[in-house]
Order: structure tokens, then sequence, then C-alpha cells
């Protein structure tokens, strides 16, 4: 409550500050009028008066919709609110306050980019329930073996992979059990691990007063018992283990810690895997009508080379610093070696072999998921033709391929029918259990981010309707002079960088609008930098707050936050250079960011319609 109150106080002294100060604007630069510029107060009255007309056409209008801009961001990044109460917030302001009718704010809080997110999450529930996921993850450990480089790139790969069709937090949940029990079986209790970690020569129970009494009587009898070499065995030996449990510990926080980065990698790979993408999907539908570039299957093509390419580069980094790249391995012995080794793969086996045989209802989940990527694959690659052609042009979207899916879920039967009662009435017949149910699908189904989605929606139709979105583009020209190279290595590093304190749904919707229109001012492709935005706001890897998924690592007790601040730092670093790399090379010519597309032309025209009739109507009153 006094986080609200006290968020509430600064809008509104905001607010008051702006109101007691006439803004006035000339030739795009804004002119105060306070206290202290008497001299000149009559030729400002009577230029406000002469531009009256103009400010209650367009700043006027500008300035109520950034006030809500402000406020829901405000409210997003302290969480004075629930998220999805603040999502909910255009719904209340935009018509009150004249910005947008409520008839055009509703409708942006289930457009068909919301349907499309809605079949992705119905199909993660399916695929929960019936322990698909765990099959996999443990299929694809029982291939990678328990080596620890090895062990650690199979924890990303099935991590990565999973999340692309699941949500980051579901998937980071479920591994990091499954890579405790491995790490158990390696490297014993964690706990005494962590002791032999200490640095027991020097025990800390001893005090300093009497460690130079002890002495000298230790001394002697070390002298008299027992001959200097045998201390200094035992002192070796005593060396040798702590270090060797150091070791094993650095591995083990390696493990946790590339569960959730992965996962946070691998959900850029799909449109349904992260909400910024479809956030992105649906500004570009708001934005750009025209524009058709950006589907499941065109940015599949795009994203899945980066998050591979990015994926080795965070294994190398994550093996290396964590000793999963060191020549020796976890343990000295040979022997020794071997025997944990096997230890663990029993392990794998054993909790491979507790799920049985694998059942009709884990084989159907299997191939209606694999029919929905594939359909939505595709229905238009653009590479290629796909299936859509086969019906009226743009009635068929990947919402309606997403939903056509997971409503097969919801009659197809859990079990395999007996054909016997077509024949025989009196035949038994297997009990009708339906894949999902609506109850399960409502229990797993996060509607908050379906209204955080809505929320971003509608803000960017404010932003459009009221001409925030072309104010703040115009005010952005210092930045015409970065190279746009450049300037997408800068945007992919801001946003990677806000996003660690704030969430990542919240960083996009705030700084799309702002990215689409820089791109319209600097005559550059807006996907160029639109889709580094998008990418980078998952790029959340340096503290535990950043994301959920590192939240649930890190509460796991064995890792502190250095830790996560001196991987993620460099993480952060190879992100950005994926994302450059990408736009630069394959996605440049994929969506042909290297020219100024005609889709885009209609904003920019009636950008400068508006700024001619602005620049006509001074004109005619002055």
């Amino acid at each position: 409550m006094s986080t609200t109150h006290f968020t509430s106080t600064i809008m509104i002294r905001v607010i008051v500050f702006a109101l007691s100060h006439n803004i006035v604007f000339g030739n795009d630069q804004p002119t105060f009028v306070t206290a202290g510029c008497r001299d000149d107060i009559t030729l400002h009255c009577t230029f406000l008066q002469n531009c009256q007309n103009y400010t209650s056409i367009t700043w006027y209008k500008e300035g109520k919709c950034l006030y809500v801009v402000l406020l829901m961001a405000v409210y997003w990044c302290t969480e004075a609110l629930p998220l999805a109460v603040t999502a909910m917030l255009p719904v209340c302001l935009f018509p009150t306050m004249g910005i947008l009718p409520s008839k055009k704010v509703c409708v942006q809080y289930f457009l068909e980019t919301n349907f499309l997110f809605l079949s992705g999450l119905v199909m993660a529930s399916a695929i929960e329930e019936w322990g698909l996921h765990r099959r996999v993850a443990l299929k694809v450990l029982k291939i990678v073996g328990v080596k620890p480089a090895w062990l650690i790139l199979g924890m990303m790969i099935t991590s990565s992979f999973l999340s692309m069709w699941l949500s980051n937090t579901a998937t980071t949940a479920m591994m990091l059990p499954i890579a405790n029990a491995i790490l158990e079986s390696l490297f014993g209790n964690v706990e005494t691990l962590k002791e032999n970690c200490k640095d027991k020569s020097d025990p800390e129970g001893d005090s300093q007063v009497k460690m130079h009494v002890l002495h000298f009587e230790k001394q002697m009898l070390a002298t008299e018992d027992r001959p200097d070499w045998t201390d200094r065995s035992e002192q070796k030996n005593l060396e040798e283990a702590r270090r060797e449990a150091q070791y094993q510990m650095k591995v083990w926080k390696g493990f946790l810690i590339c569960i959730p980065y992965s996962a946070s990698i691998g959900g850029t790979a799909t449109l349904t895997g992260t909400a910024p993408n479809l956030i992105l999907v649906g500004q570009l539908k708001s934005y750009f009508p025209e524009c058709d570039l950006i589907n499941f299957g065109s940015w599949f093509v795009f994203a899945f080379p980066l998050m591979l390419l990015f994926l080795i580069l965070g294994w190398i980094w994550i093996a290396f610093l964590y000793g999963g790249l060191n020549t020796r391995l976890c343990i000295s012995k040979h022997d020794e070696r071997e025997a944990t080794e096997a230890k663990a793969t029993a392990v794998i086996d054993e909790d491979y072999k507790k799920l049985g045989p694998i059942k009709f209802a884990e084989v159907s989940i299997a191939f209606f998921f694999i029919l929905f990527a594939v359909l939505l694959f595709t229905r238009d690659p653009k590479f290629i033709t796909g299936w859509s052609t086969f019906f009226n042009k743009g009635y068929v979207s990947d919402a309606v391929t997403g939903v056509i899916i997971i409503s097969i879920l919801f009659f197809f039967p859990s079990q395999r029918p007996s054909l016997h009662w077509w024949f025989d009435s009196r035949a038994s017949n297997t009990p009708y259990v339906p894949l999902l149910s609506w109850r399960k699908a409502q229990e797993c189904v996060p509607w908050n981010i379906i209204l955080l989605l809505g929320g971003g929606f509608a803000m960017a139709k404010g932003c459009e309707e009221s001409g925030l979105a072309v104010w703040i583009g115009k005010h952005l020209q210092p930045l015409t002079q970065v190279p746009p190279s450049v300037a997408v290595i800068l945007i992919t590093a801001f946003i990677a960088c806000f996003t660690e304190i704030a969430s990542n749904m919240a960083t996009i919707i705030i700084f799309l609008p702002v990215i689409a229109e820089l791109a319209i001012h600097v005559k550059v492709n807006p996907l160029y930098f639109m889709i580094p935005a998008t990418t980078g706001c998952s790029y959340a890897f340096m503290l535990p707050v950043s994301t959920p998924p590192n939240s649930i690592a890190f509460a796991s007790g064995h890792l502190m936050v250095k830790d996560m601040v001196k991987t993620g730092f460099v993480m952060n670093i190879l992100g950005i250079l994926c994302v450059s790399l990408a736009m630069n090379t394959w996605g440049l010519h994929m969506f042909n960011l290297h020219t100024y597309p005609d889709w885009a032309r209609p904003l920019n025209a009636s950008s400068a319609s508006v700024a001619t009739y602005t620049i006509a109507t001074m004109n005619m009153t002055g």
C-alpha cells in the first residue's frame, strides 16, 4: 500500500508540475514559459493564444497518453499493483481521459495473437499432464552420458528444447529436481560437500588466545609420537580433498545455473516460446498492418539458428567457468570416477524405468504436438509456398491452426479404444477419458499473461491513435547520427540491461513503440530495430529477480548473487553479439532489412502529413 501511495504521489506531482508550466511547441523545440522569462512573457502569451487550437488537437491528447504510459511503467517496474491489474488500466483510463473509446481498447485484450499464445499454453498443459516432457528429458540425459561437460550440454539442450514449447518457469521447475538427483549420485550430499570445501587445517572453534599456548605442545607431540612425513602426508591429503570438494561444488553450481539460462535462450526460438515474441507480432499488426513477414515459420527459421549459436557459446562459457571443460574429471582416481558415473547412470535409468512403458496418451500427445509444430511452420514459411494458399488469402492465421489442434485434445481419448463393441454390443469398452479436460487447462493456463499481452497491445494502440509515438520519434533525431549496425548493438544492450530490473513483458511493451518510431525517422527497416529489442529482452541473466527461472534456481540455496552476476555478465555480452551477427547476416536477407519497405511508408506518410498540418496551422494563426 505504501508503494502504491508513493508512486501515485510521484505521478501526481509530475502532472501538477507540467500543468503549472505553459509548454509551447514551435519548430519542434519546446519553450517553457516560467516566472523567470518576464521580459518576453507577453510574446509567449500571445503565441499561446494563437496556438490554442493546435495544442488542443495534438499535445493535449499526447500528454494524457504519456501520463498513462508513465503510470503503467512505474507500476510495472515497482509492482505496486499486480502486473495483470496494471495491464487493465487502459480500459479505465483511455476512455475516461478521452484518448480512445472503450470499443477500441477492449478488443485489444483478445486479438488473434492472444489465441496463438493460448493454444501454446494449452498444448503445454497437455504435455505436462501426461509426463511426456519428463520422458524426453531423461531420454536425452541417457544419450549424452554423465561426464560433466556433456551432462551440462544435455541439461541445456533439454531445457532449451522444452522451453520452446513450455513456459520457461515450468521447464526450470521440472529440470532442477532431475539435476539435483543426478548431482547427488555423482558427488553425494550437498551439505557434506560444502563442509568438505572448508579449510579444516585451521578450525574456527580454536580461539586466538589459545593458539599461541598450544602451538609448542602440538609441535612437541608431533615430533615425539610420529614422523614429520606422516603429518605432511595427512595435510596434503586434506588439502587435496578440499580442492576436490571445491571443484565438485563448482560443477554443481554450473549444473544449476545452466538450466534457467538455457530455458530463457530456448524460449526465443518460437513465437509461442515467450510472450515478448507475440507482443512483437501484435504490435507489428497494429503499427504496420501490411507487414506479414513475421509468422511462426519465418520466426523459427531466423531465431532457431540464433538460439543454437547462443546455446553453444553459453555452454562453452559455463562449462569453462565451472570446471566442466577441465582436463581432469570430478574425481581423481579412475576407479572411483567410474563408480560414481555408473551410480549416476543408474539413477537416470531408474527414473526412466519408473515411467513405465510409453502410454497411448503419450504417443497421442507426441503426435499432436508434432502436428502442431509442423502445421505452424508450414502455413506460410515465406521461402516456400505454404498450405494456407488452399484457403482465402489472409483468412487462415497461426491462431486458427493452434486452436484447431488444441480443440482435438479435449475429445480425443487418452486410452486406446476397444473395437470389440463394434461387433458385440455386450463387450466391455475402455472408459472414455479425453487427453485434456477443461478443468486441467483452466488450472494450468496463466491467465494473467493473457491480460498482460492485452495491456501491451492496448498501450500500443493508444500511443498510435493519440500521436504520442510520432511525438517521441521526432525527439529521437540525435540518434539518426548513429550507424544502424551500432544502433542494433546499443538497443539490444539497453533492453537486456533494463529487463534485469523489470519484467521482459513490461520492458518490450514500453519500448517497442518508441523503437518503431525511431526506425521510421532514421529511414531504417523497423524490423532491423524491433527484432533485436524483442530478443534482447529475454536475455536477463545477471540477477535472481530478473526472471522467474533465475529465482527458482537461486532459491535452491546453492547459488550466490555473485555467481549469477559473474556468469550472466558474459552471457549478456555473448547474447548481444549473437543478435548483432544474426541481424547482419541471415536476418538481413530473410527480411530484406537492407531496404526501407513499402509497408512502413503509410505510417511515415501519415506522420509527415501531421507535421505539415501542424506547421500550416501555426502559420495561418500566426
